[in-house]
């Protein structure tokens, strides 16, 4: 009984350890970080350059988003992927109940896991807990259907990004104003059902993210034309960022 009494002993005192340690790995009440893996595994030193970027980034956002749902859950995988187009990170909005974003860290960026982290997972943090904040997600969605919906919401989580990040994607940037604008016209005009991938992606005709750099233009007309600033811009709907950018009466 003497050495059952001993090894339980040891083996609280071991869990407390372990507790502590995660504590300090990066990680609040608030956000939960977990890597998920197969073959393709992080080292320690990677997930730790995670665990901070994550948790800085998401105190950030606290701050300029205080109403960001709690007990947010974050699950970052390595990926094969080439997205140098991006920074080597990128990332969803799985859902909404409960609250989860899934990261893709490419180790095929140039320098490595390490280098994609520091280069683009703090604007992948930024973007995806901005669409958190407004319900944009894959499950439990709270917007309507449409590439225009879809626009603004990834428009507006850009442009977040980008100006409280600094980092500015050629992926994410649109093209020359005429083309621009254009693009949001043809948007504008597509069917509530049209093709997600091929609008927000990778269009037939050659276009990539036409979604995403049409919803940067007309998020930064919207901005310019009302005068408010990005915060104050994402408490409004969709349609009234469509009529602030000029394109819905």
């Amino acid at each position: 009984m003497k050495l059952l009494k001993i090894l339980s002993l040891i083996i609280t005192l071991l869990t407390i350890s372990n507790c502590k340690n995660d504590s300090n790995s990066g990680e609040s009440t608030k956000l939960q970080i977990a890597f998920k893996e197969d073959s393709s595994k992080f080292t320690m030193p990677q997930k730790q350059l995670i665990r901070e970027v994550i948790f800085n980034s998401e105190k950030e956002v606290r701050t300029l988003l205080p109403e960001l749902p709690d007990s947010i859950k974050v699950v970052v995988e390595v990926v094969d992927w080439d997205i140098e187009s991006v920074g080597g990170v990128t990332g969803r909005t799985a859902s909404n109940i409960p609250p989860l974003v899934e990261i893709q860290v490419s180790y095929r960026f140039p320098g490595g896991i390490a280098n994609a982290v520091k280069t683009a997972l703090k604007d992948v943090v930024f973007h995806e807990f901005h669409h958190l904040y407004r319900g944009w997600a894959i499950q439990d969605n709270k917007f309507e259907q449409g590439i225009a919906i879809a626009a603004v919401n990834e428009g507006l989580a850009v442009v977040f990004s980008e100006v409280y990040t600094n980092l500015i994607l050629e992926a994410n940037s649109p093209p020359k104003d005429s083309i621009a604008d254009s693009w949001v016209k043809e948007i504008m005009e597509l069917p509530k059902d049209a093709d997600y991938q091929k609008w927000m992606f990778q269009h037939p005709d050659g276009r990539t993210s036409i979604g995403y750099r049409s919803g940067n233009y007309l998020v930064r007309k919207a901005l310019s034309n009302s005068g408010i600033d990005i915060l104050e811009l994402s408490e409004l709907t969709p349609n009234e960022i469509l009529s602030l950018s000029g394109y819905l009466d």
